[in-house]
């Protein structure tokens, strides 16, 4: 997994939304595209998206599959970001 890859992930307004969502416990697929304005396929895309980019993980129970947010990457994310910013000078 790229940073790269990750901001790009990041960078649609839907993925981010979906990230959203899921950060209140795991959810399963139907549950996630109904919730969207656009088709089944295109929220199968966004998700495809986020799992190759391991900022969400999947679990098949079933016939149902379940998402889940992989912290993990986020807050390697939130690390770059706090040390591309920079701590506060100490001059």
């Amino acid at each position: 997994m790229g940073l790269q890859q990750t901001l790009k992930a990041l960078a649609d307004p839907i993925r981010r939304e979906i990230l959203n969502m899921l950060k209140n416990g795991r959810m399963p697929a139907g549950e996630i595209a109904a919730r969207f304005p656009v088709s089944a396929p295109s929220i199968s895309r966004h998700l495809s998206v986020l799992k190759e980019a391991d900022l969400i993980r999947d679990t098949r129970e079933g016939q149902f599959i379940f998402y889940e947010l992989n912290a993990s990457v986020l807050e390697e994310i939130m690390l770059w970001i706090t040390d591309l910013k920079g701590g506060p000078s100490h001059d």
